[in-house]
């Protein structure tokens, strides 16, 4: 049988050493990220080089097996493992599982030493685009030990076990396939199929490496609405011994992607509204931990999102394990972005083979993504005939999801690229990084007008928000008050467009990008609907939570911005409740409705203001002060009128002093 053993604890880590003999460094636990600090601190100067893992493996502690696999979760970008001085193997990729069979190079004490290295190099995605390309050991790190007859732990970190439904009607038809080393005469397999509540439902013993299923009256996965989850076990079995065995929950859906009607689950309408996730978080980088991800999937599951796209690599099974218990519809993709290199095309093959090996069983996930802003340069033949290739594969390995892209704006809609996938989506920014925002929903009907039999969903949109505020917001500005605004105006021209198939709002949280040098907060990326620390929701949260949430409730935006200057403040709530009344100091400023779920007072701006805002039984506070400005530039001595965003405007320094 099996064991797993975790090998997080005890390392030696020395940085910017290729050394795999050296034995000196400091010690450290995993996850580990060498880039936690200096990859979100800005200046695009956080180290990239390879680093050493070096740990002492005693054989006496470890139990008795035929066979010993190291089991390496992710290390960024490309990683070395040594046994002493001799090197047993190589990856590239630093999102996805590998392994490498330490059965030969096992002694009584073995050094076991992995270089990983997140260097520039022209052969390794990503090396091209706006986020930190963390290095180190940042995920699980295990020892697998296994009977000489196991499922196979060798073909790209998969499990050995394949599951694929097929709803039929009010039945489903499962087919299981499985991958061993050689069976003996004597042994079999036995596949179990358990309900979610794990209660035995049918029982095959074979000798077949693919055996069917059939499951009558099935409880289908229906997203957010019901994810409901089977499991199947697999066991090798010899003489009532059992040698090895591997276990996978499944479910059962049917889903199309239709192009008028948008994304279609079990034959019904179901609108795909969500956002993009990076896996990564202030002062940990990518070195995650499950309850990292679990308030993450939370946060998500709060502003009422049906899908996620998990930008722009292989995210931690953990994280896919919770998109299906939670049933939130995914969207999964390699690194394939920014910038085409033609030495690369072996590595988006042998990343996206991983993707899918080592996630085909997940229900959550209906799309693989073939690439991001790839023809950002236009698109020549090389990547078009790479992004043909990676097409056919996943087709051959995967008969049941489709294909998708994430285009850019400049990628003209005569471009032979956006005809290769089986579903498109474009990332716009109209309104933030140019034109305004009133250009977004007519360019997706222009597209669905040119293009009637391709599907077209949005994968990315959004603007940066800081904590900085202003009454009279602008495109451009990095107020919080700018982001709700342009979240407005796109939350009422994509939702009304069905023929959308997914929107994903770019991005649910702040991020790590340390070329950036916006906005006076260098280092990260804030298009974020919550801060990279996860412990505050922007307001644009909120506008989404209206709008995708059955959970009921109010929220008075603003809540960073309590000095105003103006004599009447507008103050916006936000819910999904038909009507929302508003006291100022005690006093009702009204009862107001609002089918677009965006609620507006005016509120008299005298002195301080306790708000309150009131439906039913649930209810929000606030607060605003009035105060009076004096700007002056400490060099000028020049007066500046009372607005907030006189900093950005004055190219000198200048001090700020409120009045009562």
């Amino acid at each position: 049988m099996r064991t797993v053993i975790n090998l997080n604890e005890n390392w030696l880590f020395a940085k910017n050493t290729t050394d795999a003999l050296c034995r000196e460094g400091e010690p450290v636990s995993l996850p580990h990220c060498w880039n936690a600090v200096d990859g979100q601190d800005g200046g695009n100067d956080y180290f990239r080089g390879p680093c050493l893992y070096t740990k002492t493996l005693k054989k006496s502690e470890l139990p008795v097996s035929d066979e010993y696999y190291l089991e390496i979760r992710g290390a960024n970008s490309s990683a070395d493992v040594y046994v002493g001085d001799k090197r047993l193997a190589h990856h590239d990729g630093g999102y996805s599982t590998w392994r490498v069979n330490l059965t030969e190079s096992l002694t009584d004490e073995t050094e076991l030493s992995i270089i990983v290295d997140n260097s520039p190099s022209d052969s390794v995605y990503p090396q091209m685009a706006d986020f930190t390309f963390y290095g180190g050991l940042y995920r699980d790190v295990n020892l697998i030990c296994v009977n000489k007859t196991h499922f196979d732990l060798d073909y790209y970190g998969g499990t050995g076990l394949k599951i694929t439904p097929a709803v039929e009607g009010k039945n489903a038809s499962v087919e299981v396939e499985v991958y061993t080393t050689e069976l003996s005469e004597n042994q079999r397999l036995v596949y179990t199929i358990y309900d979610k509540e794990e209660n035995e439902l049918q029982k095959i013993e074979s000798d077949s490496r693919l055996v069917t299923f059939e499951i009558e009256n099935v409880h289908l996965w229906h997203g957010r609405r019901d994810p409901y989850l089977y499991c199947c076990e697999v066991e090798i079995v010899e003489n009532g011994e059992v040698l090895d065995n591997v276990c996978n929950r499944f479910g059962c859906r049917s889903f199309k992607i239709d192009p008028n009607n948008g994304f279609i689950l079990n034959g019904e309408e179901y609108a795909l509204r969500g956002v993009s996730r990076h896996q990564d978080r202030w002062g940990v980088g990518n070195a995650l931990l499950p309850e990292h991800h679990r308030e993450d999937i939370e946060l998500i599951m709060e502003v009422g999102a049906t899908t996620i796209r998990l930008a722009h690599y292989q995210h931690d099974q953990y994280f896919y394990d919770l998109c299906d218990e939670k049933g939130l519809v995914i969207w999964a993709e390699i690194p394939y972005i920014s910038k085409h290199m033609p030495a690369g095309r072996e590595n988006t093959i042998s990343q996206m083979t991983e993707l899918i090996t080592q996630n085909y069983n997940h229900p959550s996930i209906v799309v693989w993504g073939l690439s991001n802003e790839i023809s950002i340069g236009g698109s020549d033949e090389d990547l078009l005939e790479n992004h043909r290739i990676l097409n056919d594969l996943v087709h051959e390995m995967d008969k049941t999801r489709l294909t998708t892209i994430a285009a850019v704006s400049m990628c003209k809609l005569d471009d032979p690229y956006l005809e290769i996938p089986d579903v498109v989506s474009y990332n716009h920014y109209f309104g933030w990084y140019g034109g305004d925002t009133s250009m977004n929903g007519p360019w997706f009907d222009k597209f669905h007008e040119v293009h009637p039999n391709i599907p077209i969903g949005c994968s990315e949109y959004g603007c940066e928000a800081l904590n900085w505020h202003t009454s009279d917001p602008k495109q451009g500005d990095y107020t919080e008050e700018y982001q709700a605004y342009y979240h407005e105006e796109l939350i009422r021209q994509l939702f009304s467009r069905k023929y959308i198939w997914a929107t994903h709002v770019w991005n649910m949280f702040d991020f790590g990008a340390d070329a950036r040098c916006e906005g006076g907060e260098n280092g990260q990326n804030h298009k974020g609907l919550v801060t990279m620390d996860r412990k505050y929701k922007k307001d644009a949260f909120y506008a989404y939570k209206a709008w995708l949430s059955d959970e009921p409730f109010v929220h008075i935006a603003g809540r960073r911005y309590v000095d105003r200057v103006e004599d009447v403040a507008r103050v916006t709530v936000y819910s999904n409740l038909p009507e929302v009344e508003l006291f100022a100091n005690g006093n009702s400023l009204g009862k107001k409705t609002a089918p677009d779920r965006f609620f507006r007072f005016d509120v008299p701006n005298v002195g301080e203001t306790e708000l309150v805002a009131v439906s039913g039984v649930y209810r929000d506070y606030g607060k605003i002060l009035r105060r009076i400005f004096k700007m002056s530039c400490q060099r000028c001595q020049e007066i500046w009128p009372p607005d907030t965003l006189t900093r950005w405007k004055h190219p000198l320094n200048f001090t700020k002093k409120p009045v009562r």
